[in-house]
């Protein structure tokens, strides 16, 4: 059974559980909890003092375009079919011409990316965001170490 949004009467906006947030955005329950806490999200408190997110906010973080309708936002967001997708942090972004230098730590080990610059600057990444390597491969090598 999935969640509905909750409508606030008094704002006439649909709110969040962390939980479908935090699906939409992409990113990790601390995370978003961080970002209340540093006020980079704004939430609103249920009577049982249980964070919620208005959907303006998700749109605000999702698309910085203003204006999009929920059939332009369910066109934008898209689901990945592979299952190799490896969740770190971004330590650094290089530019340099058509080509972007990602890399990102996943726990005590590091992926190196190249992309397009223009990838790079359209998904504006900085150091420090939640970013996920999608590995897509045809064959897998393994190593004796």
């Amino acid at each position: 059974m999935k969640n509905k949004p909750v409508l606030l009467p008094h704002e006439n906006e649909n709110v969040l559980k962390l939980r479908d947030a935090i699906l939409q955005l992409g990113i990790s329950f601390p995370t978003i909890k961080q970002w209340i806490y540093a006020r980079k999200i704004k939430s609103v408190r249920t009577p049982g003092g249980h964070h919620r997110i208005p959907q303006s906010e998700i749109d605000r973080l999702l698309f910085r375009t203003r204006g999009k309708t929920a059939p332009e936002r369910s066109e934008v967001v898209r689901r990945v079919s592979g299952r190799n997708q490896l969740v770190g942090r971004i330590d650094s972004v290089r530019i340099s011409g058509l080509m972007a230098e990602v890399k990102i730590s996943i726990g005590e080990q590091q992926i190196t990316s190249i992309i397009t610059a223009t990838s790079a600057r359209e998904m504006r990444l900085k150091p420090g965001q939640t970013a996920a390597a999608l590995i897509k491969a045809t064959e897998v090598m393994i190593i004796r170490v």
